[in-house]
């Protein structure tokens, strides 16, 4: 089923922004080619970029849990479409997937996906040189290519991990010996195989995180309207679930380097 997102992703348009340091982020565009329809009902998954998007072109919504409850309106029919992320389109909906009668259709932004860390911690520039150090060994690439989502892989800037001199998210971690990630069930990035572990491209990369920090990794489904809160509470580390960098996200976080481009698109049934 994921390999399917290559081939969907083929005719994605990779943004190439370049990056001159470490952390830059950029606010999700839209579309001037998205459709609108006054008269349907969006599901959207509350606090999501979908949700903005929403918003933003002015439609009605039904906000809910998280994406994969949005194709579940849609496909019961209580809502006339979703808007979701084009990478979980690309797994979830189409011909061989969970949602073969679900197809979607406009763009309504370009986007970029990032990590996000509480305010000020060092925890982001120690994921930057992770991030770094695996694409440049061809981890980073391999890990994608396993989940489907190598065409849509940002180049990763060389970066090297400055600590905080003091209150240091990373020596707190590693003092307790444990990395929590806060995350939702969201194919391909973070999703449960067969045996109930948590896998997906977003999962793998934290877990390369958790080694390099010599801990072990707790996967901690959110809330993802809380998520700034659950960070600032310290119930998690790091959230790690494909969030977009959004002007939001990135003024009440310290967000890493973009990692994935990515779109919302809008999901109907199958005419």
């Amino acid at each position: 089923m994921k390999k399917r997102l290559a081939v969907l992703l083929s005719g994605f348009m990779i943004l190439g922004l370049a990056l001159t340091g470490c952390g830059s982020g950029q606010k999700a565009e839209p579309s001037t080619e998205a459709a609108s329809d006054s008269s349907m009902v969006y599901a959207v998954e509350a606090g999501s970029a979908g949700a903005a998007a929403a918003e933003e072109n002015g439609f009605e919504v039904n906000e809910v849990a998280s994406q994969a409850d949005a194709l579940m309106e849609v496909q019961s029919g209580t809502s006339d479409a979703a808007i979701i992320d084009l990478l979980m389109a690309g797994a979830m909906i189409g011909e061989g997937t969970s949602y073969p009668d679900l197809v979607h259709t406009d763009e309504l932004t370009t986007e970029e996906y990032g990590v996000g860390c509480r305010k000020g911690s060092d925890l982001a520039s120690f994921i930057n040189q992770v991030l770094y150090t695996t694409f440049s060994d061809g981890t980073l690439q391999e890990i994608a290519t396993q989940y489907g989502v190598q065409e849509a892989l940002v180049d990763q800037p060389e970066c090297t991990y400055e600590a905080s001199g003091s209150d240091s998210d990373v020596e707190a971690i590693k003092a307790k010996g444990k990395l929590v990630v806060g995350i939702t069930d969201f194919a391909p990035m973070d999703y449960k195989d067969d045996k109930g572990e948590w896998i997906g491209f977003d999962a793998d990369m934290a877990k390369i995180v958790g080694e390099e920090l010599g801990v072990e990794v707790e996967f901690v489904e959110i809330d993802w309207d809380n998520k700034i809160m659950e960070l600032d509470s310290k119930n998690i580390d790091v959230v790690w679930n494909g969030m977009t960098l959004t002007d939001e996200v990135t003024s009440a976080m310290s967000c890493s380097n973009p990692y994935c481009n990515n779109a919302q698109v809008v999901v109907v049934p199958a005419e």
